[in-house]
């Protein structure tokens, strides 16, 4: 295409206010209409990421949102990835690759440099496609940090991009949220919102009407529509806010089985449990606070983004003595990425990758030892376990060797290209394992095996699993928005080219 692509840009008041969800059901609906729609986020900051099919590291939500639009994942797609290793520091991962490790203050300095790169992101993607669906990151409205803003209304005017503003009503204050937000923009800024939308809201919204006629009438812009809470279907979260503050669980408490994963203070890739936590007749649970693990059917260390850090919290918390005892007294634990790591002899980190260099002792659970070192792995890999066949992605910056006959996966290719290697390890008769593949219960052999394997066996997985649930989940959700909003009033935002029905 020689023209670029219209954009629309989805903001919002807050983090967690619902732009992610939003962009998602803009994305199916306008692919369901029969157009070439495509993600953009500049800058995104999670420890939630995924591989494109080029081997390149991005965002795990807007490879969601190219799921629902039903394309390929691409860099191009978010440009800028920030993965938090510290309360002050990140990894900047820059069009697929790991770049540097930045300090909030050094990122900065960096700003200019970024901006001109996700601007070179944005028109590429705008040359292969009819409309660019571009989300914002936290509120448009931080005055401090507008001067280097390189995801939100800068992004949009970059673009020509309308802006819809997200607001979530279920925290409260959601019109001290909406019109605060304007408060804080210039009037060239004002102007390039165009309306609202109003998230997350429980009860009659018919007795809300008389709230969003104040809105209107308040701002001179419209309320495009109020989405109700949903629970009939389930949308991979963007970020650990979901899971943060996890509290204690007693399993004795419920009458179905539980699995526990435990809230790492740099948790990475909770999503790869998400296929869990949908299966009927089992519990899945995030454990923060130390607590006895009798009762669980099996605990799950998750990826990190810093595995000597977390090694050390669990021995300060007093986890570390509570997983040793429970895989004494016979129970199952899975590590995956960095829980991998963390279940061997020792980390070792000779080049000072997660900060001081040096060596951390590791569980001791399993014969092995992780060093860490560049350059990082990324990767979509085949892979089989027990002869079962499966697919998953490698993000790791660790190198961890199995002694000879207690590798767990034989790896088959890895982007696209065949090759003959081993993942993983186990012990404990098969009680204990690791490996680093992430997205292993996307497969419903895979998860059926593991169940098997953790006593489990008995319970139900469905066809309908990992991938295929999550794009029958982007149709329910696309159903919900259609109910909710006002999308012909959304699209007549756009070129008339976009505007109407299916073409």
């Amino acid at each position: 295409m020689s023209e670029l692509a219209a954009c629309l840009a989805v903001l919002g008041t807050g983090s967690d206010v619902g732009k992610s969800i939003v962009t998602t059901a803009l994305c199916r609906i306008f692919a369901n209409r029969g157009f070439r729609v495509a993600p953009f986020k500049a800058q995104n900051m999670s420890n939630n990421s995924g591989v494109t099919p080029e081997g390149a590291e991005m965002g795990r939500a807007q490879i969601v949102q190219a799921e629902a639009a039903r394309i390929a994942p691409h860099v191009d797609m978010n440009p800028v990835l920030l993965k938090p290793v510290s309360d002050l520091g990140s990894q900047v991962v820059l069009n697929g690759t790991a770049w540097m490790e930045a300090s909030a203050q050094s990122y900065y300095t960096k700003k200019e440099f970024l901006f001109t790169q996700s601007c070179a992101a944005l028109d590429r993607l705008r040359r292969d496609c009819e409309l660019v669906v571009m989300e914002g990151a936290g509120s448009c409205a931080e005055v401090n940090l507008m001067a280097g803003d390189i995801v939100n209304l800068r992004a949009a005017a970059h673009a020509g991009a309308p802006v819809i503003l997200v607001a979530d009503i279920d925290r409260g204050g959601v019109f001290a949220q909406i019109v605060g937000t304007l408060a804080c923009l210039n009037a060239e800024q004002q102007e390039q919102v165009k309306g609202f939308v109003i998230n997350r809201f429980r009860g009659d919204i018919a007795l809300f009407q008389d709230g969003i006629d104040w809105i209107e009438q308040r701002t001179g812009k419209p309320v495009f529509g109020v989405l109700p809470w949903y629970n009939h279907f389930h949308i991979e979260a963007e970020d650990a806010v979901v899971i943060e503050n996890a509290r204690p669980f007693d399993p004795a408490s419920s009458s179905e089985p539980t699995i526990a994963v435990l809230r790492l203070p740099h948790i990475s890739n909770f999503t790869d449990f998400d296929p869990l936590a949908q299966l009927a007749g089992c519990n899945l649970v995030y454990l923060q606070q130390p607590q006895d693990l009798d009762g669980y059917q099996a605990i799950i260390l998750p990826g990190t983004k810093s595995t000597c850090s977390d090694l050390e919290w669990l021995a300060a918390t007093g986890w570390r003595d509570r997983i040793l005892r429970y895989v004494a007294d016979g129970g199952h634990l899975l590590g995956i990425c960095g829980g991998y790591q963390m279940l061997g002899e020792r980390v070792e980190d000779p080049d000072g990758i997660e900060g001081v260099a040096g060596a951390t002792p590791g569980l001791g659970l399993l014969p092995v030892a992780t060093v860490l070192k560049a350059p990082k792995t990324t990767t979509l890999t085949d892979f089989t376990w027990d002869g079962i066949p499966g697919k998953g992605y490698e993000i790791h910056m660790g190198q961890t060797r199995p002694p000879q006959g207690l590798a767990l996966l034989r790896i088959q290719g890895r982007n696209g290209l065949p090759c003959t290697d081993s993942d993983g390890c186990l012990a404990a008769e098969g009680r204990v394992v690791g490996t680093y593949m992430h997205g292993l219960f996307d497969t419903p052999a895979i998860t059926r095996h593991w169940l098997a394997a953790i006593g489990l066996g008995a319970l139900h997985v469905d066809r309908l699993h990992g991938p295929a649930a999550r794009d029958q989940a982007y149709d329910q959700l696309a159903e919900h928005a259609l109910r909710h909003l006002d999308i012909d009033a959304i699209s007549a935002l756009l070129p008339g080219h976009l505007q109407g029905m299916d073409r």
